[in-house]
């Protein structure tokens, strides 16, 4: 079949699982996301709050939260896992929770994700599971490792046990029958996560994709280095598994090579990126029978290449080595409409206590205002479902 290039305008399956309560929210907080000024007072002033323990939470639960997170618990998530799969679209798990800095933390973290994998192994609508690096050891250890310096014996050690976390994740990935996936991080500390993950694919992708490292292609390497590794899994023959994102952190890696003097690893404007993005979904849609992707983004052209490509290519759209990924709250317009194509489709679904996730909920509100037009296009698709309700009484 064809695929149209006005797939991503259907507002009414777009935002079939909001009812008229759910949508003005989301109207009235994507216009004080839309503000920049505000976001950024805003995310300073939380920060602020939480190192002097202020009572925030109610107001994140009842904002940011609400809108990007499935609930505290499992018991919370259910509804909401529930809901979308009754649209055709699955959900990704996350355990919100990052830059913890303890060994009791780091525990809590695995033993919480060990209850995600699980959990999505007996439930078909939640097959898939994201950690956060930074959830599982100390920020620093990693950045030490990947300098070149050497780790004391018991730095060594604590990296040990930081690795040994990643696999017990991935032998209850490998039992589960579910998808792992490895967020991304900042470049002076990704090489370390890249050779962890690396060394699970290789150990525990033998039969079919069970481990997905994420490569950022905000990054001027990332496109090159994703082609070499897929074509080292083809010939250590494991399946290589891969999360595509455009990047998460370009203004702090540009202040820090400017700060070092080192050249930027990002690229020097957004064509780049959108180059490199989209020529990475082909190169991986080209080695689909050993390469597994999930095309993670919100940028629809991307999106509706990928699907095209899908089409001309003749490959089914549900085949079990491609899907795409939005953020739980929004993209609605791009996540929905390919469900209802068939295609696998998903949400990435953060969860757990409010006052460990809100680091997580103040990056992303500051990351989504960077992305030009993005707020203004949310508004605009939920306000175009509104009228649409409104005509129709």
């Amino acid at each position: 079949m064809e695929i149209d290039i006005d797939i991503f305008e259907n507002t009414e399956a777009a935002f079939a699982a909001k009812n008229n309560t759910a949508l003005k929210e989301a109207q009235v907080l994507f216009k004080l996301m839309g503000n920049n000024s505000l976001v950024s007072l805003g995310a300073k002033a939380a920060n602020f709050a939480l190192k002097l323990h202020l009572p925030v939470t109610p107001l994140f639960r009842i904002t940011v939260y609400e809108q990007f997170c499935g609930g505290e618990t499992f018991d919370e998530c259910k509804k909401t896992i529930k809901n979308l799969s009754s649209y055709g679209v699955s959900a990704m798990l996350n355990y919100g929770v990052e830059l913890k800095e303890c060994e009791n933390d780091f525990d809590i973290a695995v033993e919480e994700n060990l209850k995600a994998i699980d959990f999505a192994g007996k439930n078909k609508s939640a097959n898939a599971v994201c950690i956060k690096p930074t959830g599982l050891g100390r920020l620093a250890l990693f950045e030490k490792a990947q300098s070149g310096n050497k780790l004391t014996k018991a730095e060594s050690e604590e990296l040990q046990r930081v690795k040994d976390r990643f696999h017990r994740l991935g032998k209850a990935a490998v039992v589960s029958n579910i998808h792992l996936y490895i967020d991304a991080e900042e470049t002076w500390f990704q090489n370390t996560i890249d050779e962890i993950v690396e060394e699970m694919m290789a150990l525990y992708n033998t039969k079919k994709p069970i481990i997905y490292n994420t490569v950022q292609l905000y990054r001027n390497d990332r496109l090159a280095y994703l082609k070499k590794e897929i074509e080292r899994a083809k010939t250590q023959n494991y399946f290589y598994g891969i999360k595509l994102v455009r990047g998460a952190y370009m203004e702090k890696e540009n202040e820090r090579a400017e700060q070092n003097g080192y050249a930027s690893p990002i690229h020097k404007n957004k064509k780049g990126s959108d180059k490199d993005y989209d020529a990475a979904v082909e190169f991986c849609i080209e080695n689909i029978e050993n390469t597994a992707c999930c095309i993670a983004t919100q940028n629809e052209q991307s999106c509706y290449l990928a699907a095209k490509s899908l089409a001309q290519k003749k490959i089914p759209f549900n085949h079990s080595h491609i899907c795409f990924s939005q953020l739980y709250g929004m993209g609605d317009n791009i996540t929905f409409n390919l469900a209802k194509l068939g295609f696998n489709a998903y949400k990435y679904l953060p969860y757990g206590p409010v006052k460990d996730v809100i680091p997580y909920l103040i990056r992303r509100a500051q990351e989504n205002t960077s992305v030009n037009g993005q707020m203004s296009r949310e508004l605009k698709l939920i306000q175009q479902e509104i009228e649409r309700r409104k005509k129709r009484g």
